[in-house]
């Protein structure tokens, strides 16, 4: 059932990558905090709570949150953490505002690359019985799910090179100065293996980044008199198992299922419905499962929807997603944030003509295992 009390994002500040090297974490999380709430025209006083993801092994600390409250203007405010994922702090943010208890929230994720080896960082992830002794890091589980996938359907390891091209293409014209270099597909599939059949023209290197957005009830934006706010029309997730045993890995039944519940909250029975899509994959073969569990395009479609005209509906990725630039632990809120500013008409460069709708697609985890959907509109 849709939210008792509609919510809308007002604001948000996008840096990914962190591209000023002699700031210090503390320093980028006061700027994005800053630039966010400019964007909002709030001040940090008129935020009645903050909610952040962090994860305290990348950060290299415990309790990350505590060191970086003062940063996002936590001192003397409420704040609390979410160290699974950044959109789970996003959920997080518009549950707070429909709990009636408050009417603005700041919700932001971060992720440093400084960790001396990211790999066993993300090998804390797995499970701790059987796959943290494998090690099993974020590339090798995404490795396993495209085997998977491949052995499935066949026809996703000749299409993978060309949607990793077209999602350079789209990044590279949404952030020419930071994002993947376009590459063509010949590039892309002429590229050394990596975890296979992983190739590295098809990965994008992990980058440290820092996202904020600022919520507000349906009462704070009229009193406010904001013209172009997102609303949540509908938001799901869910989760699967850790094992990766118990799984399918050429489908995710997690994101099927918060599809379904953010759908129904939202009105409408199909994607087609929607203007625009941000889809998070860190590889194409994921981008593929979320086609399929979205219900974008089913395995027979694959090859339309890559290689078609780009008129169908959603668009896909107009910022050219994880494949153009590819933040630690917060692609997935940002992602949220990408598809809430083209409904604002914020997107910039990328701002798709017409976008009175759009989807965000977060994931994380090992092969993804957790999964969230919001549905946004520019009206409630």
């Amino acid at each position: 059932m849709p939210l008792n009390r509609p919510t809308a994002v007002i604001g948000s500040a996008i840096m990914a990558p962190m591209t000023h090297e002699r700031w210090s974490l503390e320093e980028s999380l006061y700027e994005v905090t800053q630039a966010a709430l400019k964007n909002a025209g709030l001040r940090i006083e008129d935020i009645d709570g903050i909610v952040v993801g962090c994860n305290d092994q990348f950060d290299g600390r415990a309790i990350a949150v505590m060191a970086a409250s003062g940063s996002v203007g936590g001192v003397d405010r409420d704040i609390l953490c979410t160290p699974s994922a950044g959109e789970h702090a996003f959920v997080m943010g518009v549950l707070r505002i429909a709990s009636a208890q408050y009417e603005t929230q700041l919700v932001l994720a971060w992720g440093p690359t400084e960790v001396s080896s990211l790999p066993e960082a993300e090998r804390l992830a797995a499970d701790p019985y059987f796959h943290r002794r494998l090690p099993l890091d974020d590339l090798s589980s995404f490795a396993l799910q495209a085997n998977a996938l491949i052995a499935a359907q066949p026809q996703a390891q000749q299409l993978a090179a060309a949607l990793v091209a077209q999602n350079r293409r789209r990044g590279a014209a949404a952030y020419p100065e930071t994002a993947a270099p376009a590459e063509s597909e010949a590039q892309v599939a002429a590229s050394a293996p990596t975890r296979w059949p992983l190739q590295a023209g098809m990965l994008s290197a992990p980058a440290g980044g820092a996202v904020a957005l600022v919520l507000a009830s349906e009462a704070h934006v009229k009193k406010a008199g904001i013209t172009n706010p997102a609303w949540v029309r509908g938001m799901g997730w869910a989760t699967e198992a850790a094992f990766l045993g118990d799984r399918d890995l050429t489908a995710a039944s997690a994101l099927e299922s918060a599809a379904a519940q953010a759908f129904s909250e939202a009105g409408i029975t199909k994607a087609s419905e929607i203007d625009v899509a941000e889809i998070c994959a860190a590889t194409p073969y994921q981008e593929l499962i979320a086609y399929q569990a979205l219900g974008i395009a089913g395995p027979d479609a694959w090859a339309e929807r890559i290689r078609g005209d780009g008129s169908a509906r959603p668009a896909l990725n107009p910022s050219g997603g994880l494949a153009a630039i590819n933040p630690v632990f917060c692609g997935g809120l940002v992602r949220v944030a990408e598809a809430a500013n083209q409904v604002r008409g914020s997107a910039g460069r990328h701002q798709a003509a017409q976008a009175r709708s759009a989807l965000a697609h977060a994931a994380s985890g090992p092969a993804q295992m957790y999964q969230t959907v919001v549905v946004f509109g520019r009206d409630i």
